[in-house]
């Protein structure tokens, strides 16, 4: 990412923004996915970023625009599994929907954007961070496991019949 690139807080002006950086991100997915899961997630996706307060969206910005984006929900936050599933307070800060527009990918950008994530959750005396993906992300997986983060079958769950989203945490 480049020297003069910005890791900040999101404004309620960068919603579209986001929304558009996020889902250029996860566009490579339609492709793995059965159609009616694609949809179903990126609905899912969509929805989760409507709801979304600016407190909890941390972006990457580079030359005015955005080049990445991520979710970090404070503990307490009650979040419900996609499809329906239960509704359950979390016990750490969790990071969703990480980001990072195609152009950018290499640059650094979902470490530094993580990098934000980790050190909020220490400054709020968090003892963990968490977070949920899928064997499809292998990218993002390497980052997490090289930033530390570890496998926490406690916090799995499935959505949809033979879709696993395995948990990750961090200890702080």
């Amino acid at each position: 990412m480049p020297a003069s690139s910005l890791i900040r807080d999101a404004r309620p002006a960068d919603r579209a923004a986001i929304e558009a950086v996020t889902l250029a991100s996860y566009e490579q997915y339609a492709a793995v996915l059965p159609s009616p899961l694609w949809e179903a997630y990126r609905q899912n996706i969509v929805a989760t970023l409507e709801k979304a307060e600016p407190a909890t969206q941390i972006v990457a910005e580079d030359a005015g625009g955005l080049v990445g984006a991520v979710l970090l929900y404070p503990a307490g936050s009650v979040m419900a599994e996609p499809g329906g599933g239960a509704a359950l307070p979390l016990r750490w800060p969790e990071v969703r929907l990480l980001a990072v527009a195609p152009s950018a990918r290499g640059s650094g950008t979902g470490r530094r954007l993580m990098e934000e994530c980790i050190r909020r959750a220490r400054v709020v005396g968090a003892r963990a961070l968490t977070l949920h993906t899928t064997d499809m992300m292998r990218a993002a997986m390497r980052l997490y496991e090289r930033m530390g983060f570890e496998r926490a079958p406690d916090l799995d769950f499935a959505p949809a019949p033979g879709v696993l989203v395995k948990g990750y945490r961090l200890g702080l």
